[in-house]
């Protein structure tokens, strides 16, 4: 199987690039992510003390909120947003914290969280968090050479096909410290991650093996994961109580499955799937005044969480460009997002559906859904 991938990566020659072929609307996106995000993460988000980026700043003067904890998942994030960006110099410094901290040196794989002093806290095998270590390895890799980046690489990729299994390719979501007991099923969003983190190392790595774990994955999904009446994938595994269908989820799968035209996901389906799944999500979770994004639909296309999250307005950003939705549709789009989610001083966290604010501190995993996004807008 061949890996071909349509989207590369948040650079800063991407960045000039798409500057100069379209100034406005874009352009003002991507300034705003380098001037007013990035500057954040560097300074008052960052904790020289233990080289950690903190969980959340304060919208206002972007003081770090005091923290109680440092999540595995969000230095990874971090790592990936630097990397990308070009900043190896901090980006190697995230590389040596998310080591130092979160490596669990005792039984393998990477712990959830430690305190605020850095103590291991959160000691449980999460695979959310495992798949973020792949993918933003990966990515620091693929732009440092870093041997120790692409040894983890492997190592954490073999780690999650041997102990999360649950059945085949469908792993458990959440396992205890020592790997010995399943605390959480499978579920959608932590597969998807892997999803994302394994088209990256392969993309980093050349190595087919990540071809074979993917079409693995994508046929594990397509087994247990698919809504067949829309296409959607949900968020839990089908005949489930209480399951649902994430607009933004289904313009992140797009965005993988097409943008990346991996073979794996065509083979199981996917595919034809997803192009049902956008048309079902875009017309049933977008607000045809404001363009936002909701979280939640029942699988008539009923509103059952109205919240919008700025990640879901990003993912559908990303997906009409995947869709070929460009010119003035997407510009349009991309203007009633600024508008509604960003600001001078950084951003809108989440939106009730009725436009009032419901989170408004930012926080440090949030330049990932940025970056990604604006790296798939045409240049």
């Amino acid at each position: 199987m061949q890996q071909q991938h349509s989207n590369g990566p948040f650079t800063q020659d991407m960045q000039q690039g798409m500057q100069a072929a379209n100034p406005a609307p874009r352009g003002a996106l991507l300034a705003h992510f380098s001037d007013i995000v990035m500057p954040v993460w560097h300074g008052p988000g960052f904790n020289d003390a233990l080289r950690l980026p903190y969980e959340a700043v304060s919208p206002d003067d972007h003081a770090p909120l005091p923290p109680k904890r440092y999540r595995a998942m969000a230095c990874a994030r971090q790592l990936f947003v630097f990397s990308d960006a070009g900043d190896l110099a901090h980006a190697t410094t995230l590389f040596a914290s998310l080591r130092h901290y979160f490596r669990d040196t005792r039984h393998g794989g990477w712990l959830y969280s430690v305190d605020a002093h850095g103590a291991a806290l959160e000691r449980q095998k999460d695979l959310y968090t495992h798949a973020f270590v792949v993918f933003a390895c990966a990515h620091y890799a693929k732009k440092s050479g870093d041997a120790d980046a692409f040894a983890l690489v492997d190592e954490t990729s073999r780690l999650i096909e041997t102990r999360f299994c649950h059945r085949g390719a469908l792993l458990n979501a959440v396992l205890s410290e020592n790997f010995g007991t399943a605390l959480e099923g499978p579920l959608q969003n932590p597969l998807m991650h892997l999803a994302e983190a394994w088209l990256a190392a392969r993309d980093a790595t050349g190595d087919t093996a990540f071809d074979m774990r993917l079409a693995a994955l994508a046929r594990a999904l397509a087994d247990t994961f698919v809504h067949e009446a829309t296409g959607c994938i949900a968020e839990l595994t089908m005949g489930v109580t209480g399951n649902r269908l994430e607009p933004g989820h289904q313009f992140e799968w797009y965005f993988l499955a097409i943008g990346s035209q991996h073979t794996a996901f065509a083979a199981a389906g996917l595919d034809k799937r997803l192009e049902r799944a956008f048309d079902f999500a875009r017309r049933h979770g977008v607000d045809e005044e404001t363009g936002g994004v909701c979280a939640a639909l029942d699988e008539t296309g009923g509103v059952i969480d109205s919240t919008q999250r700025i990640w879901a307005q990003t993912e559908y950003l990303r997906a009409m460009a995947t869709r070929g939705i460009t010119g003035d549709a997407l510009d349009r789009q991309i203007e009633r997002y600024r508008a509604r989610f960003l600001h001078a001083k950084g951003w809108i966290e989440a939106r009730a559906g009725n436009g009032e604010i419901a989170r408004a501190e930012m926080p440090s995993t949030t330049p990932y859904h940025l970056a990604t996004a604006y790296a798939a807008l045409p240049r």
